[in-house]
């Protein structure tokens, strides 16, 4: 083999070794960052991880909303119309969020079975619902009745 070739050859292989370690950082941070939906009844059945973030949504649950003790710290269930979470959250609700709302939240399951939201959404107007709460609602109907 000429010098020539090694040198190409070597080049190639660095080359390629770079494309590589890039492309696992690239796949890495995704993992990190990437969010997973889950609905009040897979949370209870133990389908959400534990330890990771992830989204959950559902409707709030009517009378469920407490503001234990004082400051920003808000308590409430939300349900799949199946079964329902407790959510704890540490801010300023949206202005739109109330009892019987379609809510997205995020954050993470706590070793008590309380989630532990970081972030509110809430719909935006009266016809609207997020489209992962009204599928997994719609799902969980269509299970509660039998119908395929």
């Amino acid at each position: 083999m000429t010098p020539a070739r090694k040198k190409r050859l070597a080049l190639i292989g660095l080359m390629l070794i770079g494309i590589a370690v890039g492309l696992t950082f690239a796949l890495r941070a995704l993992d990190e960052n990437i969010m997973f939906f889950f609905t009040p009844t897979e949370v209870v059945d133990g389908k959400a991880p534990q330890n990771r973030l992830f989204r959950m949504g559902g409707l709030v649950v009517a009378g469920s909303v407490s503001r234990p003790g004082d400051g920003l710290t808000a308590q409430f269930d939300i349900s799949d119309n199946d079964k329902q979470v407790t959510v704890k959250y540490t801010g300023i609700l949206p202005d739109l969020f109330r009892e019987g709302q379609g809510i997205i939240a995020n954050g993470k399951l706590g070793e008590d079975g309380i989630f532990v939201a970081q972030e509110v959404l809430a719909k935006h107007d009266e016809n609207y619902m997020p489209p992962e709460v009204a599928e997994a609602m719609k799902k969980t109907h269509e299970t509660a009745t039998g119908a395929n």
